[in-house]
């Protein structure tokens, strides 16, 4: 019976916390698209997602691709292949490692951020003078967030994949050897319009994950600055893990057939 009992604890808490989730998912989405609109609060989180996010987005994405451009020629070496490495790089950047990488690497500066700046004013009560004020939280806090990031992730993530690319040639040209023009033309060649339009679908959607993620855990911190400091930690995780599993639930809906 004790095993039973904690079975449905953990079952009755999972439920509990997707439908807090759900609701406020919902909440978040309906404010972002029903007036007023605050411009200047959106404009911040837009210079704090995606410009402060730059630097760490665009070394990710440089030192990405010269890594797989080393690995795929290692590789390709053995089955006498080394002409498939441009074509391999742009393809794994723009799909897979220029979202995915570049997502948890705002995830893990924007996610933490969001969290301990939502959570202070949760535990100040500032939350509550906001209401007061005649204020919706929803309105003031998630929405700019939520708009700002579902904008900004495309925009990061499309610059990470032209360094990235990049990165792949610098390797390739100055150190393994391929000739400039050919290099360009494999990588242009046998780049389709659908291999950039997914991942930046999937940079959006995790744009969105990253903005709400940090937002709830912050809305819904409690117990002082370890409260804040337990819903910034939660607050990555749980958006580094739900990026994993929307990148699948992504991939499977553009290239399965």
């Amino acid at each position: 019976m004790n095993i039973l009992a904690l079975i449905g604890r953990v079952v009755l808490a999972f439920a509990t916390t997707a439908g807090r989730l759900s609701l406020f998912t919902f909440s978040g989405v309906q404010h972002s698209f029903l007036p007023p609109f605050y411009l200047r609060l959106i404009g911040r989180q837009m210079v704090s997602i995606g410009y402060y996010s730059l630097p760490v987005v665009g070394l990710t994405a440089l030192f990405t691709g010269m890594v797989l451009a080393l690995q795929i020629y290692v590789g390709s070496s053995r089955f006498n292949a080394e002409g498939a490495v441009a074509t391999i790089v742009v393809i794994g950047i723009t799909r897979e490692l220029g979202p995915v990488l570049g997502g948890l690497m705002v995830a893990g500066r924007v996610s933490a951020a969001m969290a301990a700046e939502i959570g202070t004013m949760r535990v100040t009560e500032q939350i509550d003078a906001l209401v007061t004020l005649s204020t919706n939280p929803f309105k003031y806090l998630v929405a700019p967030r939520l708009i700002a990031g579902t904008l900004m992730m495309p925009l990061l993530v499309l610059i990470a994949d032209i360094i990235g690319v990049m990165g792949g040639y610098l390797v390739g040209t100055q150190k393994l050897g391929f000739n400039y023009g050919t290099y360009l033309r494999n990588t242009f060649d046998f780049l389709e319009p659908l291999d950039v339009i997914s991942g930046l679908v999937k940079a959006a959607v995790f744009g969105f994950i990253i903005a709400l993620m940090g937002s709830y855990h912050g809305f819904h911190s409690k117990g002082g600055a370890q409260g804040v400091g337990r819903a910034t930690t939660n607050a990555v995780v749980s958006a580094s893990i739900l990026i994993l599993v929307a990148n699948y639930i992504v991939t499977e809906l553009f290239f399965t057939r």
